[in-house]
C-alpha cells in the first residue's frame, strides 16, 4: 500500500474515532424526547429529512411535535426544533449560549474565507456592526434601478421565447438563476457579470452558479472537516485532499470533491482580483476606460462597505480578508435564496390563476395611476415603460401578500443549526412526548448538543397558523375579518423579522421579486404555463 493511501486511511480513522468518542461522551446525557427510528447506520435521518425531504421534515414535526430527537451521522443524536418558545429561547433570550456548529463554520471558512457565517465571538460581532448599516433601507433604495433594469432584460428574453400559442412549456429556472446572479453581482460588487448572455464563457460566473449544488453533494463530509482542521496544518490538509481525490474514494465522490475544490479556487482567485480592482477604482475620482465593468460604481454594497470601513476607527475596522469573506458570502447567499424565492412565486401564480389575475389588475392599475399623476413622469426605462418607485412597490397589498406567503410556505433557507456551549433547560410552548411516552414541557440538554431549527416546520405549524397552514393562501395576509394576525393564535407567535414568520433570507429576495413581478410579465397566460424543476 502506498504512503499517501496509508496517510489518507489514517486521517479517516482518526476522524471516525473522534466522532465515536464524541458520541460515547453523550450517552450519559441521553435526550429524554421521542423521535423517529434511524433510517441508516451512517447517515441516520439526515438524508431522508434534508435531501429532497420537504414532506418528510413536515411529517416528523407533525408526528412528534416541536422538539424531536433525530439521528445524525454515526448515530449522534440531534434535536429538531420548531416549537415557538424553544426557538425564542435559542435565538433571542439565551442566544449567547448557542453557537453555530463547528462543521458549518469550518466548511464556510474553507469555501468563503473569514466572512460573517465563518466567525464567532468578538470577530462576529464586529462584522455585524459593520454590515448592519450597510443594508439600511436608504441603501436598498439605491439598488432598485439596478434590479429594475435587469428584470426588464429578463422579461425581454423570456417574451422572445414565447410563441403565439395559448400554452407554452418553458423552464424558467435557469433564467431566474442567471438574472439573480446579475442582480447580486451588480448590487453587491458593482460588477456587470452579463450572466444572461449564454455565450458569455466567464469561468467566475459559472463557478458561482455551480457552487451551491456541489456544496450539497459533499454535505456528509461536513462533520469530518473540523477534526481535520484542528489536527493538521494547511500543508498537510492540501496534501491529503490531493491524495483522496485522486485515489481511493468512490468515483462519484472523488468527482464531486475535485469539482468543488476547483470551483472554490476559481471563485477565490476571481474575487481577489475584483476586490483589488474595486479598491483602486474607489480611490479614483473619475472612471477610466479600463473600469467599464463598474457600472454601479459608488452605489453598490461593496463600495458602501469599503467606504464605511475606511472611515471606521482602527478597533472597528475589518481586514481585507474579512471584507473579501463578506463579499463571497453575500454573493453566494443572495444567489441561491433569490433564485428559489422568485421561482416559487412564479410557480405558485401559475398554479393559482385567480390570484394571478388579481395581481395583474393590481399592478396594471397602480402603473396607470402612477403614470397619469405626472409627478413621476421621469421614472421610465429606455423602452418607455413606467418604473414604480420603492415606496409604491412596497405599498401594493396583494403583491406584498404573495411575497409573504411564498416565503412562509417555502422559506429560502429551511433550517438553521446551533450547538449549546452550556448545559441548559429548553422550555416548550407545546408539550411533547418524552422517550418514556410521558408528556413534558421542559427538556434538559447537555453541553454541546446539536440543534436543527426548522424554519420550514415552524411556518407550517397548525397550532399557530391554523389547519390550512400548509396551503398557499396570500389572502391570509389581507383578511383581518377574524380579528387575528396571521401567525398569531391565542397569543402564541413565532420570533421573526417578517410578520411573525421565521424567515432566513436576504434583502435582495424581496426586491427582485417585486421587480420580476412588475411590468405585467408573470401575468401573461402563455408564460405562466411553466416547468420549474425544484425537486
Amino acid at each position: 500500500m502506498s504512503l499517501p493511501r496509508i496517510i489518507a486511511y489514517g486521517v479517516l480513522t482518526l476522524a471516525v474515532w473522534k466522532l465515536i468518542q464524541r458520541r460515547a461522551s453523550r450517552k450519559a446525557n441521553a435526550l429524554n424526547v421521542a423521535g423517529p427510528e434511524k433510517d441508516h447506520w451512517f447517515k441516520g435521518n439526515l438524508e431522508s429529512m434534508f435531501v429532497d425531504g420537504f414532506e418528510r421534515s413536515l411529517k416528523v414535526a407533525a408526528d412528534y411535535g416541536g422538539l424531536v430527537k433525530i439521528h445524525g451521522l454515526f448515530g449522534e443524536k440531534w434535536l429538531y426544533v420548531s416549537d415557538p418558545r424553544a426557538l425564542h429561547y435559542i435565538l433571542v433570550k439565551e442566544q449567547h449560549i448557542f453557537e453555530e456548529n463547528d462543521g458549518f463554520l469550518c466548511c464556510n471558512q474553507l469555501i468563503f474565507g473569514e466572512g460573517l457565517i465563518s466567525t464567532l465571538g468578538e470577530q462576529h460581532r464586529k462584522q455585524r456592526k459593520m454590515l448592519n448599516p450597510v443594508f439600511s433601507t436608504s441603501n436598498m433604495r439605491e439598488l432598485l434601478p439596478i434590479i429594475q433594469t435587469i428584470s426588464n432584460q429578463l422579461k425581454s428574453i423570456l417574451v422572445a421565447n414565447l410563441s403565439d400559442h395559448t400554452s407554452v412549456e418553458f423552464d424558467v429556472l435557469p433564467w431566474l438563476s442567471r438574472s439573480a446572479l446579475d442582480c447580486i453581482c451588480e448590487g453587491i460588487l458593482g460588477y456587470h457579470s452579463n450572466a444572461m448572455d449564454t455565450g458569455n464563457n466567464n469561468e467566475y460566473i459559472e463557478a458561482l452558479r455551480m457552487l451551491g449544488p456541489f456544496i450539497g453533494k459533499t454535505m456528509f463530509f461536513r462533520s469530518l472537516v473540523p477534526i481535520v482542521m484542528r489536527n493538521l496544518s494547511l500543508y498537510w490538509r492540501k496534501k491529503i485532499l490531493d491524495w483522496i481525490t485522486l485515489s481511493w474514494l468512490p468515483t462519484e465522490t472523488m468527482k464531486n470533491l475535485r469539482e468543488l475544490r476547483r470551483i472554490v479556487e476559481v471563485m477565490d482567485s476571481a474575487s481577489r482580483t475584483i476586490f483589488e480592482e474595486k479598491k483602486v477604482a474607489l480611490n479614483q475620482p473619475f472612471p477610466t476606460p479600463s473600469q467599464s465593468s463598474w457600472e454601479t460604481r459608488g452605489r453598490d454594497i461593496m463600495s458602501i462597505m469599503l467606504e464605511s470601513n475606511a472611515s471606521s476607527s482602527e478597533a472597528d475596522r475589518l481586514s481585507d480578508a474579512e471584507l473579501l469573506g463578506q463579499m463571497n458570502v453575500m454573493i453566494f447567499a443572495g444567489l441561491e435564496t433569490t433564485t428559489a424565492a422568485v421561482g416559487r412565486v412564479l410557480y405558485m401564480l401559475a398554479k393559482h390563476p385567480h390570484i394571478q389575475e388579481r395581481l395583474r389588475a393590481e399592478i396594471n392599475d397602480t402603473m396607470t395611476a402612477y403614470q397619469s399623476s405626472g409627478v413621476h413622469s421621469h421614472a421610465k426605462d429606455n423602452n418607455g415603460s413606467v418604473r414604480l418607485s420603492y415606496d409604491v412597490l412596497m405599498s401594493l397589498p396583494l403583491l406584498d401578500a404573495v411575497v409573504r406567503e411564498t416565503l412562509r410556505v417555502y422559506p429560502s433557507l429551511p433550517v438553521l443549526t446551533r450547538r449549546n456551549i452550556e448545559a441548559t433547560s429548553l422550555p416548550l410552548q407545546f408539550p411533547v412526548r418524552s422517550a418514556s411516552d410521558e408528556e413534558t414541557s421542559t427538556v434538559l440538554v447537555a453541553k454541546n448538543q446539536r440543534f436543527v431549527m426548522s424554519i420550514l416546520a415552524a411556518n407550517h405549524n397548525q397550532a399557530v397558523w391554523g389547519e390550512d397552514a400548509s396551503d398557499w393562501k396570500p389572502e391570509r395576509w389581507l383578511d383581518s375579518s377574524q380579528g387575528e394576525t396571521p401567525g398569531v393564535k391565542n397569543g402564541v407567535r413565532y420570533t421573526g423579522v417578517y410578520s411573525s414568520m421565521c424567515v432566513a433570507s436576504n434583502s435582495f429576495v424581496t426586491y427582485v421579486q417585486l421587480n420580476v413581478l412588475q411590468d405585467d410579465l408573470p401575468c401573461r397566460r402563455s408564460f405562466l404555463h411553466v416547468r420549474c424543476q425544484f425537486f
